[in-house]
């Protein structure tokens, strides 16, 4: 019997991925929800080739294009996104990777409607963590991270009680600019910034591993999901982007996972639940076949200097809700860096002025109770950043 599958963020990376595993296991699986923005090309190419039982898009335009080409054909196309307008069969498997703040409510409602949800969307987990459990114990839905840094904590983890770990690393590649001269940062452009030397990704989070923001919102993912103290979770250096994690226990002992630069090996592992090899999915490089070898593994402590948004640590859950506003006002950064407003190097200076904004403390000490609360906190915390640019930048 073939398993549902559903996938919010059908057209980016993770989507991808997700749809090629699919594509080489065909008879286990029937697509049944596909969600993207308004990549017209991949939408039309995803209804032909998978056949979704519904497609959302969320631009009206492309949205009305593509309804208009498949108007014959079974496939329900909406534009909302409102499972109460059409009956949609409960999925087997849902993937949450739609990036943003954008993406917590239609992960919420895609929660109800699955069995297993694999999530890949951190600003979810960062903003609206207390109320993804609610509606998961709600619908005993299961939730698997899916991220290839807290996949291998909880792989790491299965063994282990929490009171046994001494430490949780997290690896960071360095990025781009790892081997750069402080100097030459502030000279830094759009596009030398979304070279990511190891992985292919979007603009957005291409910019956070730059700098090393992907990293203080992993740590707040890790604290959040699996309910340790952020004391007992840091980040190193680790160029060659292959060991995911590392656990440190109390017995001396350190454990960590190995895996080659792709996504596919996490979201295999979480879809299959380990009963699949890896192989039938990646082909092996043909000198790699019969020999096994590590590759030289280096870690390195983080430069503040160069990486100075690791000093806001210690920051990170200061107030219940200061992950919210962190990420709101670094998202409003990356749009203004990338639309060349800002220079690469301010992004530190910018959230330490929100940090000790006179009304930060009004807005971080909320415990959203609910979506439109959590909404509140960020709207706040992007019109308070995108004045605090635009004063500077007309000054």
């Amino acid at each position: 019997m073939k398993k549902y599958i559903s996938i919010l963020g059908s057209t980016g990376s993770i989507g991808l991925n997700a749809l090629k595993i699919v594509n080489k296991k065909k008879k286990l699986f029937q697509v049944n929800l596909l969600v993207a923005n308004k990549n017209l090309k991949l939408i039309c190419k995803q209804i032909d080739e998978f056949n979704p039982k519904v497609f959302i898009i969320n631009d009206l335009k492309v949205c009305e294009i593509v309804k208009k080409k498949y108007k014959k054909k079974k496939i329900k196309i909406f534009h909302s996104f409102n499972f109460n307008n059409y009956k949609l069969k409960k999925s087997d498997i849902g993937i949450a990777a739609i990036p943003g703040i954008a993406g917590l409510d239609p992960t919420l409602r895609l929660i109800e409607k699955s069995k297993k949800i694999l999530l890949a969307n951190k600003e979810s987990i960062i903003c609206g963590w207390n109320l993804i459990k609610k509606v998961s114990l709600k619908f005993n839905t299961k939730i698997v991270p899916i991220d290839s840094e807290h996949f291998s904590i909880m792989k790491l983890l299965e063994n282990h009680k929490i009171e046994s770990i001494k430490k949780i690393y997290l690896t960071a590649s360095g990025g781009p600019f790892l081997n750069y001269k402080l100097s030459k940062l502030n000279k830094v452009k759009p596009k030398d910034a979304i070279k990511h030397p190891k992985w292919k990704m979007g603009k957005k989070i291409s910019i956070d591993s730059s700098n090393l923001m992907n990293k203080l919102l992993e740590l707040i993912e890790a604290q959040k999901i699996f309910s340790i103290d952020l004391k007992k979770i840091d980040i190193v250096i680790h160029p060659e982007s292959l060991v995911h994690a590392i656990i440190e226990l109390k017995n001396g002992l350190f454990k960590f996972i190995y895996h080659e630069t792709t996504m596919t090996i996490p979201l295999v592992n979480a879809i299959f639940e380990d009963k699949l090899e890896i192989s039938d999915f990646i082909k092996p490089k043909s000198n790699e076949k019969d020999t096994f070898y590590l590759k030289n593994l280096n870690f390195l402590n983080v430069n503040k200097q160069k990486f100075p948004l690791f000093k806001l640590k210690s920051r990170l859950n200061e107030y219940s809700s200061t992950p919210i506003i962190i990420n709101a006002v670094n998202e409003i950064l990356v749009e203004q860096f990338l639309n060349k407003k800002i220079p690469f190097n301010s992004f530190y200076r910018y959230l330490l002025q929100i940090l000790n904004d006179r009304n930060y403390k009004k807005y971080a000490v909320k415990l959203p109770k609910n979506i439109n609360q959590i909404y509140e906190i960020d709207r706040w915390s992007r019109n308070i950043m995108k004045n605090k640019i635009l004063r500077k930048t007309n000054a």
